[in-house]
C-alpha cells in the first residue's frame, strides 16, 4: 500500500500549526517590491509584514512561481519508498506554479500526481489540509484521490475585496467592472469559475449586504448539511469573525479554521478581504 505525502504552494494559506501538525510540504512563491527587494512568501514575509509595507510602498508588488527545479528538489527530499505524491496546486490560470510542478515531476523517479486546484488561498488550503489529514491517518492513494476530486467538485468559495484597485491593476477583473464598483459604490461578491478565474458573482451595495448574500448562498448550496468551514482575510479578521459566526450559527458547521491571506495572493486582492470556502465534511 502507498503512502500519500502532499506538497503545495505558498498560496493555499494555510496556517503554519495545521502544516506542521498534519505534516504538508510547501513549496514558496516570491514577492518582488520593484527590481531590489525579493521576499519568500510566508518565510521572510508575513502577511501583516507585506500588508504594512504595501500601504507604505509607491510600487505595486509583483510576484514570481517557483521554478521546476524548485519542485523536483522538494519531490526528491520527500520521498520514500512505495511514497505517492499528492502536490496540489493555485488555479494554473492564476499563475505557472501548476505547470513548474509538473515539469518538477517529469524529473523524478518516484509517482508525483500534480493537482491544479482551480482555486487561491485557503479556498484550496481546504482540500489541502482535508487529504493531509486522510493521509496522516493511514488512507491510501485510491481513498485521497477519490476524496480530493469530492472537494474538488463541492468546495465553494465566495469573496469581497475592500478595493477592485489589485484585481484591475494586475488583470484578474476587466477595467469596465472596476469602474462600475467605484462609481456606485457597489461591493461585488466575487467567486471562481469553473476553470478557476475570478469572475463576478453579483453586486450588492454595501458590505454588510454583502455578508448576508454570501451567507444565504452557503445556505442554499449546503442546507443542513455537515461542512467544513474556511475563513480567510487580509488584515479583516473582525469581520471575517462576524461573518463566521453568523455562518455557524445558520449552518452545520462541524469544523472551521481561520487564515490570512498571504503575501502573494494579497498583492492581488488587496487589504481589506475577506472570503470563505465551504466543503461538505467527510463521512465516518
Amino acid at each position: 500500500m502507498a503512502h500519500v505525502k502532499v506538497v503545495t504552494d505558498s498560496t493555499a494559506d494555510i496556517p503554519k500549526d495545521l502544516l506542521e501538525a498534519l505534516d504538508i510540504t510547501v513549496v514558496p512563491l516570491k514577492v518582488n517590491f520593484g527590481e531590489n527587494e525579493t521576499y519568500t512568501d510566508g518565510e521572510t514575509l508575513t502577511p501583516s509584514g507585506f500588508y504594512e509595507k504595501l500601504q507604505k510602498s509607491d510600487v505595486m508588488p509583483t510576484t514570481s512561481q517557483p521554478s521546476p527545479y524548485d519542485f523536483e528538489t522538494v519531490y526528491n527530499r520527500i520521498a520514500e519508498k512505495d511514497t505517492v505524491i499528492f502536490s496540489i496546486h493555485l488555479s494554473s490560470r492564476m499563475s505557472g506554479t501548476y505547470q513548474a510542478a509538473t515539469l518538477g515531476a517529469e524529473e523524478v523517479d518516484t509517482k508525483v500526481e500534480v493537482i491544479d486546484s482551480k482555486r487561491a488561498s485557503y479556498a484550496f488550503g481546504i482540500i489541502v489540509t482535508d487529504i493531509a489529514r486522510l493521509a496522516k491517518n493511514g488512507a491510501d492513494s485510491d481513498e485521497c484521490r477519490k476524496r480530493l476530486q469530492q472537494m474538488l467538485q463541492e468546495t465553494t468559495v465566495f469573496f469581497m475585496v475592500d478595493t477592485l484597485e489589485y484585481l484591475e491593476k494586475n488583470g484578474r477583473i476587466g477595467k469596465a467592472s472596476a469602474l462600475l464598483g467605484s462609481l456606485l459604490k457597489m461591493k461585488p461578491i466575487l467567486s471562481l469559475t469553473e476553470e478557476g478565474e475570478v469572475y463576478p458573482y453579483e453586486k450588492v451595495r454595501g458590505r454588510k449586504k454583502a455578508m448576508a448574500r454570501i451567507v444565504t448562498e452557503l445556505e442554499n448550496t449546503y442546507g443542513d448539511q455537515p461542512i467544513q468551514l474556511g475563513m480567510f482575510h487580509a488584515i479583516a479578521a473582525d469581520s471575517a469573525e462576524t461573518m463566521a459566526a453568523d455562518i455557524r450559527e445558520k449552518l452545520n458547521v462541524v469544523s472551521d479554521v481561520t487564515a490570512e491571506i498571504g503575501a502573494v495572493i494579497g498583492a492581488h486582492v488587496g487589504p481589506g478581504t475577506i472570503a470563505v470556502t465551504a466543503t461538505p465534511a467527510p463521512e465516518d
